[in-house]
């Protein structure tokens, strides 16, 4: 699941309380066994593309859209189960939620 940076749109005043809502999120997932991993993505860190020969160039994927703010990989068994799961967060954050799946790699 994840959301845009400017998704999040937020008074002074909500910052804190908003920041204790979604670590409160975190910390739920922690205890049910469901938080794989999460975080915001560093925005000041710009984005760079590498290629196969090595060849390091600034930028995003040309077939892709800026990827910005806060992104939760979570385990969680079924798709019903995963949209009760986002709406924390959306609640939280007060902003809406991107649910994707993701498929497993091939054992090699």
């Amino acid at each position: 699941m994840s959301f845009p940076s400017g998704a999040l749109v937020l008074s002074d005043g909500e910052q804190q309380a908003v920041a204790d809502a979604a670590h409160a999120v975190v910390q739920e997932a922690e205890y049910a066994g469901v938080r794989v991993f999460g975080g915001c993505i560093d925005e000041s860190v710009p984005p760079v593309l590498v290629d196969g020969d090595g060849t390091v160039t600034a930028g995003i994927h040309p077939r892709a859209q800026q990827l910005d703010g806060g992104h939760a990989v979570l385990e969680i068994p079924s798709r019903d189960a995963v949209l009760e799961w986002a709406a924390k967060p959306a609640v939280a954050c007060r902003c809406t939620q991107e649910i994707r799946t993701c498929g497993d790699t091939p054992a090699g």
